[in-house]
């Protein structure tokens, strides 16, 4: 069966990136189609660290009190064990801004809350096991995704396609845009280990020698990452369950025997790290957000986050000459103006490079030295963390991110009056050598 259906905006991926942006478009009156390939979005040891950037942006949409209703920890410090060089702490209590916290949500209730909240608005269509696997290109341009679902593979046209559908994107592969890899010198196994109510509190982290781990209080169980060298997982496996339990345990004593709970592989979920960017995120008719545009490293739990900045960041800039296409009885024939994507990779590049290369510094001053049996960290680097200034220096990069986000995309009142005063976003099919926007950060921006 093939269906052939339209849309303003197609968003392939239903998570933080792709529902938060459903969510605000939607809410301006813009028309949008969120694909997700799972039947629901229950899967473990998904990004849950909700920083206090994305809390502030939950109150700016009126959801503060809900998301403080779901079952949740609260991580108020950092600590990280250097061997006989003693600990590093950074406490976030002493933080700016109205959380001083990070927010142990399971990404599952979190992305339920946004779905809910998102099918308020009569635009917002989710469509779940439904997977993106392809481009509709014309003209040089995008017009649409091809999906696949229960009854076969459809046709969706769109104004607009947004990759958020993550690190190993369909779509970014599919557009050929080139990935810029960074590096990183670890994966990560992650497992679950109960807690005992005289365990310590919060983001707990142990430097070794050739392996590290950090583990995360999830109020009845800790969530540990333990990071091996890169390409070792197999290595590591043929090692045996006893080994890794053995390991764990030497890194955090106070867990004891407990590591035994690790009973099976099947308890153990490999992540492959990746940290790379692309080098443009837009073609003309698609832009990629989030994971598809940019991995990050676990480091600092920041991924989501930055996902979610992503989205209101595009809502911000988009959602009113998305409506103003919306009403060009040719829309479909017609290219939004790339000016406008590239608008969105000039606003997000510069908090995104700069994280990534916090990034890759702490990637080869702290995790590469340790898993290279070198686990001293430099002293200067541990001068900048032990003080309180340059723990809060650092706390606050982490937690609110470079050039935090916050909703400006209009309601739907906002935006149908807003959008009588532009000209349209659209233009003609491009022709050989017109429709490309100027470099991300070259030349001035063009009018919507």
């Amino acid at each position: 069966m093939t269906r052939h259906e339209t849309t303003t905006c197609a968003i392939a991926g239903g998570g933080p990136a792709g529902i938060v942006l459903g969510l605000l478009l939607a809410r301006a009156g813009v028309e949008v189609v969120v694909l997700e390939k799972h039947a629901d979005f229950l899967r473990d040891f998904r990004g849950d660290t909700v920083h206090p950037s994305t809390l502030e942006l939950m109150d700016e949409l009126g959801l503060g009190e809900r998301l403080e209703h779901i079952p949740h920890s609260k991580i108020r410090r950092i600590g990280i064990q250097a061997g006989p060089q003693g600990a590093i702490g950074i406490d976030l209590k002493g933080m700016p801004g109205a959380y001083q916290h990070v927010a142990m949500i399971p990404q599952w209730d979190f992305l339920d809350m946004l779905a809910d909240e998102a099918r308020r608005h009569p635009e917002f269509t989710l469509r779940m096991r439904s997977e993106a696997i392809g481009l509709l290109d014309e003209d040089g341009a995008v017009r649409g995704v091809r999906y696949r679902d229960a009854d076969g593979e459809h046709e969706l046209r769109a104004t607009l396609t947004v990759a958020a559908d993550g690190r190993r994107s369909t779509l970014r592969v599919a557009a050929g845009l080139t990935v810029r890899d960074l590096g990183a010198p670890m994966d990560v196994l992650w497992v679950r280990v109960s807690r005992a109510p005289t365990d310590p509190t919060g983001l707990l982290g142990r430097i070794g020698t050739g392996n590290m781990a950090a583990a995360i209080d999830r109020g009845t169980y800790w969530q540990i990452a333990y990071l091996i060298p890169k390409g070792s997982y197999h290595s590591v496996r043929a090692a045996g369950l006893p080994s890794l339990q053995e390991a764990i345990r030497r890194l955090l004593p106070f867990l004891a025997e407990r590591v035994a709970e690790i009973d099976s592989w099947e308890h153990v979920a490999f992540l492959e790290v990746g940290l790379d960017r692309l080098a443009d995120w837009y073609r003309p008719g698609l832009l990629c957000i989030g994971d598809a545009a940019h991995t990050m490293s676990p480091i600092g739990g920041v991924g989501i986050n930055l996902a979610v900045q992503d989205a209101v960041a595009t809502a911000n800039l988009l959602a009113v000459p998305l409506l103003r296409a919306q009403e060009d009885p040719d829309r479909f024939a017609r290219t939004l103006n790339p000016a406008l994507l590239a608008r969105v990779q000039r606003r997000r590049l510069l908090p995104t490079a700069a994280t990534q290369a916090i990034q890759r510094a702490l990637q080869r001053r702290i995790i590469g030295r340790a898993l290279d049996r070198r686990p001293r960290i430099p002293p200067a680097l541990r001068a900048l963390l032990s003080s309180p200034a340059g723990g809060m220096v650092v706390g606050r990069v982490m937690m609110y991110g470079i050039r935090p986000e916050h909703v400006r995309s209009p309601g739907r009142s906002g935006a149908r009056e807003e959008r009588t005063t532009r000209e349209p976003a659209t233009a003609g099919p491009p022709l050989p050598g017109q429709g490309a926007a100027s470099p991300p950060g070259r030349g001035p921006d063009q009018p919507a």
